[in-house]
C-alpha cells in the first residue's frame, strides 16, 4: 500500500501529486536557519562534552578492558576511537608510550600449534583501519609508525589447493610467516606486508606498496612488489 502510494506520487503528473511531492521534499530537506553565535557556541560545547565523555570511557573502561588481553601492563597506552577488534588466539605484548587506534583489527591464526605472538615496542603509533594478521609472530620495533590502512599479513586464511578451500580447511604451515619491522621504520598508508618479511631499521615504505621481500635498513622502498628506490642519508647515532 505504501509502495503504491509512493509510486503514484512520483509518477502521477497532476496538481495533487506535485503538491504532495513538494511538501515531502520540503520536509525532507528542511534546514533550520543557522544563527552563528548560538550554533557556533553549541558546536564547541558539543565537542567539549564528547571529548570529556570519550576520555572517561577510555580511561575507566576501554583501556582496562584491552589491557586484560595483554601479557604485560604498558605505561601511557593511548587508545583512541574505541578499542581494537581482537580475533583468535593471541599473545600480545605492548611497550610504553604507544598510540593505537580502536579502528584496528588484530587476528591470530587459530590453526597454529602455538599461540601467535604480537610484540610491539615502545613509542609505536598504529593508525586507524590497520589489520594485523598474526600467523606465527609479528614483531614491531621501537618508534615505528604504521599509517592508515596498513595490512600485515602473516597468514592468508585459506590453502592454495582449491579442494581444501572448498572443504573449509585452513592454510598450510608453509604459507605462514613471521613479519619483523625494525626500529624507526615508517610504513605509509595503504601498505601491505606479506610474511616472511623483515623491514630494516629506519626504512620507509611508500604509500600503496606491497612488500613480499625483505627491505634493507635506511632506504625508501615502494611499488608492487616493493623495491628500493633510494638510500636515506639521515641516520641517528647507533
Amino acid at each position: 500500500m505504501l509502495h503504491r502510494l509512493k509510486m503514484w506520487i512520483k509518477n502521477k503528473n497532476c496538481g495533487l501529486s506535485r503538491l504532495i511531492l513538494a511538501i515531502i521534499n520540503y520536509i525532507r530537506y528542511f534546514n533550520f536557519p543557522v544563527i552563528k553565535p548560538i550554533h557556533g557556541t553549541l558546536y564547541k560545547l558539543h565537542n567539549i562534552i564528547l571529548a570529556i565523555v570519550e576520555y572517561i570511557l577510555r580511561v575507566l573502561y576501554l583501556t582496562p578492558l584491552f589491557k586484560t588481553q595483554l601479557k604485560n601492563n604498558p605505561k601511557n597506552l593511548l587508545l583512541y576511537s574505541k578499542i581494537p577488534l581482537l580475533i583468535g588466539p593471541l599473545d600480545i605484548s605492548i611497550g610504553d608510550n604507544c598510540r593505537i587506534s580502536g579502528h584496528s583489527t588484530i587476528s591470530g591464526r587459530s590453526s597454529s600449534k602455538s599461540k601467535p605472538q604480537l610484540i610491539i615496542g615502545n613509542n609505536v603509533g598504529i593508525s586507524w583501519q590497520n589489520e594485523l594478521f598474526v600467523g606465527d609472530k609479528i614483531i614491531i620495533g621501537n618508534n615505528v609508525r604504521l599509517a592508515v590502512k596498513v595490512r600485515l599479513v602473516g597468514y592468508p586464511g585459506h590453502p592454495l589447493d582449491a579442494t581444501k578451500r572448498a572443504q573449509g580447511l585452513p592454510e598450510e604451515d608453509d604459507q605462514v610467516g613471521t613479519i619483523i619491522i625494525e626500529d624507526d621504520a615508517w610504513i605509509a598508508a595503504g601498505v601491505t606486508i606479506i610474511g616472511n618479511v623483515k623491514i630494516g631499521r629506519g626504512a620507509i615504505v611508500a604509500t600503496g606498496s606491497v612488500v613480499t621481500r625483505d627491505i634493507p635498513p635506511w632506504v625508501l622502498a615502494g611499488g608492487i612488489p616493493a623495491k628500493v628506490i633510494k638510500s636515506l642519508k639521515m641516520k641517528p647515532d647507533s
